[in-house]
This record gives structure tokens, sequence and C-alpha cells, in this order.
């Protein structure tokens, strides 16, 4: 029987390419999507759900288990960017940004964990950010999400060992998808003491997407992971400077790692 594989936020970006990977390779995919009905011509299956809503997220997990009776990998991938000076981000939209990036993958691993219990079996990876492992000037909620994404991980990866279900983060850098257009981007404020720096780092960030990777080296990382027998915490997938930045915030004093990212982004 071929693997059943759920993805959440599947219809573009690195979850579409995630999706068509595995399906290329024999596994059976269902992709969510607040709104399905807008892409006809998906390769994925698509099922409606919203990861901000409870209701929605149980109601997408039950249709799957009773269509395949099993789940065994789901791949929380839904996400949305948000960048501005944390002093002008209004704060429903830092909210409806954990609403995104952290509440909602813990209600799908809440929806799934029963199932794959029973099945003594199970592979949940969770999808982060290396922009996850730092505070990032104009980027900091953004960090924060992913960053407390990738401590639940550890923590929730222990409590379910014991029945044979694995837990991993995998961390990606840049790459090239439509991420920007979706993006909460706090307007730029004329006369605002942030103007400037906030308006010099907002062209830089669309740069390092419209220079991304290609998203099927992410699918290509996610393939890996599920066949393998004992997953690690930790997976890391984008340009080897990106990657380099988390050893650097290893062994560098904290001032002297602030200072290299000022530099970067010219602060």
């Amino acid at each position: 029987m071929s693997k059943v594989v759920f993805i959440t936020g599947a219809s573009s970006g690195i979850g579409k390419a995630i999706g068509e990977f595995l399906l290329n390779k024999g596994f059976k995919v269902y992709g969510t999507s607040r709104n399905p009905e807008r892409y006809p011509d998906s390769k994925i299956e698509l099922v409606t759900l919203d990861v901000r809503n409870s209701e929605s997220i149980k109601s997408a997990v039950q249709f799957v288990l009773q269509k395949e009776s099993k789940i065994h990998v789901v791949i929380n991938n839904a996400g949305v960017g948000i960048t501005g000076p944390l002093e002008e981000i209004p704060l429903e939209e830092i909210k409806n940004n954990f609403e995104t990036n952290l509440f909602g993958p813990i209600e799908v691993m809440k929806a799934v964990l029963p199932s794959m219990r029973q099945h003594k079996s199970g592979l949940i990876i969770n999808i982060t950010s290396i922009a996850g492992y730092m505070g990032l000037p104009f980027r900091s909620v953004y960090s924060a999400s992913k960053g407390a994404l990738e401590l639940i991980t550890e923590g929730i990866r222990m409590e379910v060992k014991p029945f044979n279900i694995h837990i991993t983060n995998v961390a990606p850098g840049d790459f090239a998808t439509n991420i920007a257009a979706g993006r909460y981007h706090a307007p730029l404020v004329k006369g605002s003491d942030y103007e400037i720096t906030y308006g010099k780092t907002l062209e830089m960030m669309n740069e390092h997407v419209d220079d991304g990777s290609n998203p099927n080296d992410m699918a290509e990382a996610i393939f890996t992971i599920i066949q393998s027998s004992k997953p690690k915490v930790h997976y890391k997938v984008g340009a080897f400077m990106q990657k380099f930045s988390i050893v650097l915030k290893r062994i560098l004093p904290d001032t002297m790692y602030e200072k290299l990212l000022m530099n970067h982004y010219k602060l």
C-alpha cells in the first residue's frame, strides 16, 4: 500500500513542489488549501483547511482518515511571512502570524496524533525556517513564530517517541516561491524613523526570495527524510551561507554576531 501523505499549504510554493514530487514517487498525497476551488488543475487532491480554524483542521484530517484509514506522513508546511518594524506592526497581524505559523501546526499535530498512536507509527515534519534560529531586523515576528515551532517540535518529539512516532523540523532558507506575495508588509510610513532602514531591508528580502533556491531541493530533502528510519531533530535546507549563519551564531559572541547581521542589512 502506498504511504499516505498529508501536506498543509500545498496549493503553491514549497508545499506544491513537495506534493508533486512525492506523488511522482508513488505516494498517495492529500494537500490542503483554504480555497481548493481556485486550483482546478492541481495534480494533488486538495482538501479545504484553514490552519487558523481548529474545526477546519479536524474536518480535513477526518476526511482523509475516512478515505485511507491511516495517515503515514504529515507535513506542516502552511505558513505566512510578516515584515516590519515591531513598533509599527498591528497586534492583530502579529497574532495572525502566530495563529498560522505556530498554533495551526500544533492543532494539526493534535488532530493526527491519536490515529498515529493507534497504529503505533507515523512521521510529522514541521517546516520552520532558518530565520527561526535568529532574531532578524524587521522580521522579528516571523523569526519568533518559526523559532517557537522549532522548540515545540523538540519537546513533543520526546513525548511521542514511545509510540514509535517521529517528529522533525526542516528549516528552509530562501526559496524562489510566491511567499513574498502573501506576506504581510507593514507599510513604509513617510517620515517614520524606520522609513529608510526598513525600506532597504524590504528590498533586500524580496531580492533574496527572487534569487532563492529551487523548491525541488526541499522536495528531495523531504523525500530523503521520509525514507529514513531515524529522522534527526533538525534539518536545514538552503544556500551554504544561510546554513552557515546558524553555525556562526553558535560560536560567535552575541554582540559580534549582531554586528555581522547589522552590516549585512546595512543598519
